[in-house]
């Protein structure tokens, strides 16, 4: 059994939330990279030097790539050959996202209840999934999610008799009707079966995935093909401004599910999703 205090949670979520909001992942920069030389027109092009030049502003400046530094959401994988010590698993979270956002001087956009809409003033509480594997260590993923893309996001619970065409639909369907909402070029998220959560949650971490790692499943690869050139061929383009590139890349994440269900969802990435991921 490893002991592990959660003190050390507290201060790696805290720098996983500032690293996130400063630093794209090298895969991602790489695609915005390889896609703004795809574009030939010249306001595409323009455009998409722009955000290269945005991202690279973020790391010489110490700033956020983007002002909107999102709703923390934290995957944990926990160990159970460990031992937390020194208080509650999601309190030290909470005060690692609290002392990130305002420490970070990152903006706090978390309100305390839906309706009534008051700020809680440092960005807490974090959404937090928790799974307990193999192992005696912990990996935790922070995902600030900047909601002009969330808000693109959907599900939809087909019956069985949906085909894999009818899928691809919706899922390209769903990027059309995000148009230039969620800052193009987009990633798609996609999560397939399970039930009415767990195709959400598939979807969401879809999109921490690495660009350049497709699906490995082949049938489900092909369809993160397809997805992509379908989408690309709409012609939203960068911030919406047409062009070839109105997605980055389509992540699929499918799970068995009930012989009487085929739920889908689509989690929307901006062309910043972050996500920054440590072990210890």
């Amino acid at each position: 059994m490893r002991e592990i205090n959660v003190e050390k949670i507290e201060q790696l979520v805290r720098d996983l939330c500032i690293k996130a909001n400063k630093h794209l992942p090298r895969d991602l920069e790489e695609r915005i990279s390889f896609c703004s030389g795809c574009e030939c027109e010249e306001l595409p092009k323009s455009i998409m030097k722009t955000l290269e030049d945005n991202i690279e502003a973020a790391r010489e400046l110490d700033i956020p790539i983007c002002q909107d530094t999102g709703m923390a959401v934290v995957f944990a994988q926990i160990g159970q050959d460990v031992h937390l010590t020194g208080g509650g698993f999601e309190e030290a979270v909470n005060r690692g996202v609290a002392r990130g956002y305002t420490e970070g001087y990152l903006r706090c956009s978390v309100v305390k209840d839906p309706l009534r809409r008051v700020n809680t003033g440092n960005n807490t509480p974090a959404v937090i999934h928790t799974r307990i594997v193999d192992g005696d260590k912990i990996k935790i993923t922070v995902a600030p999610k900047g909601f002009g893309s969330e808000n693109m996001s959907c599900l939809k619970m087909f019956t069985p008799s949906a085909t894999r065409e009818d899928i691809i639909n919706f899922v390209v369907g769903a990027a059309r009707q995000a148009g230039s909402n969620p800052c193009p070029p987009m990633v798609l998220g996609v999560g397939i079966g399970g039930t009415f959560e767990q195709c959400a949650l598939l979807a969401k971490t879809a999109l921490c995935r690495n660009v350049s790692e497709p699906n490995s499943d082949e049938y489900y690869q092909a369809m993160e093909s397809e997805i992509l050139e379908k989408v690309n061929a709409l012609g939203i383009g960068p911030q919406g401004f047409g062009g070839k590139t109105t997605a980055l890349a389509v992540a699929i994440e499918a799970r068995p599910t009930h012989i009487a269900g085929l739920p889908v969802a689509v989690n929307v990435g901006c062309h910043v999703t972050r996500h920054a991921t440590e072990t210890i």
